[in-house]
């Protein structure tokens, strides 16, 4: 049996409290959680898990209007999908969606993996569903969040935010760049099950396990 719990946070209840509440009602089974727009890394879902296996509950599927909660929840390897309150319109050239969310944001949105020769820019942030292979090249005015891996080329706040980042599941690129700092990605392999994203941290760019915000 397929059961479904929302973690819709409220004023005077956070996340977690609607957590115990809601797994006491449920029996034995599969779960699927809509975590709303609740802002979750890889350890929050990790330990989400963990309450639900507890219980007797198999949590297969991760919900949120938060890209950067579904790239944390695919990377532990749960079916994630992304949901947005948006009006959506396809560009026929590229299968590429603008999404206005509810908090009126632009999140340009592109569905598929990115070629050696391919480049993507958008103005506004940009999340992309797959990789951005070698030679590719994407580039946004706020951030860069890929669903994938990155191996070629990223920019974030191309037009001079600092506060701009770079999240993926995997980050080894060619060349990252944030605002007007640029950087090489790392050799070493990531931690297993964590995303990583790139931010500005006293004048220079770093990498480090994305965290919620």
């Amino acid at each position: 049996m397929h059961q479904h719990i929302f973690l819709t946070s409220k004023k005077d209840e956070d996340w977690q409290s609607i957590l115990f509440r809601e797994l006491k009602t449920l029996e034995r089974g599969f779960l699927e959680i809509d975590c709303g727009d609740n802002f979750l890394n890889s350890k929050d879902i990790t330990y989400i898990n963990k309450q639900c296996m507890r219980k007797g509950l198999i949590l297969t599927t991760i919900k949120s209007y938060v890209p950067e909660t579904i790239v944390s929840a695919a990377a532990l390897g749960f079916i994630s999908v992304l949901n947005m309150k948006y009006e959506m319109q396809q560009t026929a050239k590229d299968q590429s969606f603008l999404l206005n969310t509810e908090k009126e944001e632009n999140i340009f949105f592109h569905q598929g993996t990115l070629r050696s020769g391919e480049i993507l820019e958008a103005n506004s942030d940009l999340l992309i569903h797959g990789d951005v292979n070698p030679g590719a090249i994407v580039s946004a005015g706020g951030d860069v969040m890929i669903w994938g891996r990155l191996l070629g080329i990223a920019h974030a706040g191309r037009f001079g935010n600092d506060h701009s980042k770079i999240t993926a599941l995997q980050l080894r690129p060619v060349q990252l760049r944030i605002s007007n700092k640029i950087a090489r990605g790392p050799k070493e392999r990531p931690e297993e099950g964590l995303a990583e994203e790139a931010v500005i941290e006293n004048g220079i760019i770093v990498i480090k396990p994305a965290k919620s915000t």
